[in-house]
């Protein structure tokens, strides 16, 4: 039986306050810079195609409210002290907004991300362990969630793009985000808030505060502005290094002492959970701490739920009027389970995906343990690659999505459709 938790408060705020309690090696933040030399890097693997269908708009986000100046009065309920962000910019009640334990960066970003090879990392990271990929390029890394979840941000540039990428424990959150706005690249960190259970970011060139699920400046010079979204997905490692042979990922070697590996949110992902600090609106069609993959294009939200997808292993749909195809399997790991995270339940992964090739519309099925598709019988892997038969290695162009709590989304998406089988 999985733990249950008798005080969820006093058990997150600890979870919470020991991930900046841990000693650090360096002296403080590290200044951005360019990543550093790689160690024993293969040559890079070769293009993924444009990240996005050329009709469709990924991940539209929820239409933001016009940047306002207003006075703050007793509004806001979290620490301004060392801030030079201008609160008289907000597109959202600032009452919203609470403080999740750490400090400013008590939360550590990573500035300087140092990369190994598959084979190096498999001395640390086991098989089913998830890690966040991205692909830019020809350039594919992983970002182990072990890392991850003690550092919730890593500035890098993959591909020649900036991009930060993100996880939020609390939501489950996995989002990347090219980090250039109007030129200006920015680099972020975790103000130590919260807004409806979700991080929330700030830039350090203008001390913007940022919600992590919609990429938008909700406090700040720059409220209502928006970051772009780019492919990330969870998978586990062990699909990463088939896909991405030659791939790179993340190191342990960040400049902070931490006990990678270890989950300090032990078994805040169980399905009778309710989740942390969460104020916003409730939606009794699914467990608040449901797991579904979400996909948001040309104004229609979508979410689909784990325990659908494992059952079926492939579902095709059609969102904001782009078709796509949820290719899923088993092998993957929960971050938020157990106490080390490769000794974890198998929750598997799901990566989303344009089903066509050259113009060419494929179908999909599951057939045992393998995805098909139903035009030449070729076989893929989660994350889009055809691995057997006449289309093997060709790839499927990935759509922008996450893997969300159900909460977490419908407090950002409260029109969200709920796709059910049949």
């Amino acid at each position: 039986m999985r733990p249950r938790l008798s005080s969820r408060r006093q058990f997150v705020v600890g979870a919470v306050l020991g991930l900046f309690n841990v000693g650090c090696t360096s002296a403080g933040v590290a200044a951005p810079s360019e990543s550093p030399p790689l160690a024993a890097v293969a040559p890079i693997p070769p293009p993924l195609p444009t990240s996005a269908p050329p009709s469709a708009t990924p991940l539209p986000m929820p239409r933001a409210a016009s940047s306002v100046e207003s006075p703050i009065a007793d509004a806001l309920q979290v620490s301004r002290s060392g801030w030079k962000t201008d609160f008289s910019k907000h597109t959202v009640p600032l009452s919203e907004i609470q403080p999740g334990g750490p400090p400013r960066d008590g939360i550590p970003p990573i500035d300087q991300p140092a990369f190994v090879t598959p084979e190096a990392a498999a001395a640390w990271l086991s098989d089913n362990e998830p890690v966040v990929v991205h692909e830019e390029n020809g350039d594919a890394r992983a970002y182990p969630l072990q890392i991850l979840i003690w550092h919730e941000i890593v500035n890098d540039t993959v591909g020649g793009r900036p991009v930060t990428v993100t996880f939020c424990p609390l939501c489950n959150t996995a989002i990347a985000f090219d980090r250039r706005l109007d030129g200006v690249t920015y680099d972020f960190g975790t103000t130590g808030n919260l807004r409806r259970s979700d991080l929330v970011m700030w830039d350090r060139q203008t001390e913007s505060w940022w919600q992590q699920i919609t990429g938008e400046a909700i406090v700040g010079a720059l409220a209502g502005s928006r970051l772009t979204p780019v492919p990330a997905a969870i998978q586990s490692f062990a699909a990463f290094r088939v896909a991405f042979p030659s791939g790179r990922v993340l190191s342990r070697e960040t400049g902070f002492r931490r006990d990678y590996g270890r989950n300090p949110y032990v078994g805040y992902d169980d399905i009778s959970n309710s989740p942390f600090l969460y104020s916003g609106p409730s939606d009794g069609r699914l467990p608040p701490m449901a797991r579904v993959v979400t996909v948001a294009l040309n104004g229609e939200a979508a979410a689909y739920p784990f325990n659908h997808l494992e059952q079926l292993g492939v579902v095709q749909d059609t969102v904001g009027g782009t078709l796509i195809v949820i290719l899923f399997q088993k092998g993957t790991a929960s971050a938020l389970d157990a106490g080390r995270i490769a000794g974890s339940r198998d929750i598997g992964a799901a990566g989303v995906f344009e089903p066509t090739l050259e113009g060419r519309s494929l179908t999909f099925r599951r057939d045992g343990g393998r995805l098909l598709d139903n035009e030449t019988d070729s076989s893929w892997d989660p994350l889009g690659q055809a691995v057997t038969g006449p289309l093997a290695g060709q790839r499927l162009r990935p759509i922008v999505h996450a893997n969300h709590f159900w909460f977490a989304m419908v407090a950002f998406y409260p029109e969200v459709r709920v796709w059910q089988p049949g």
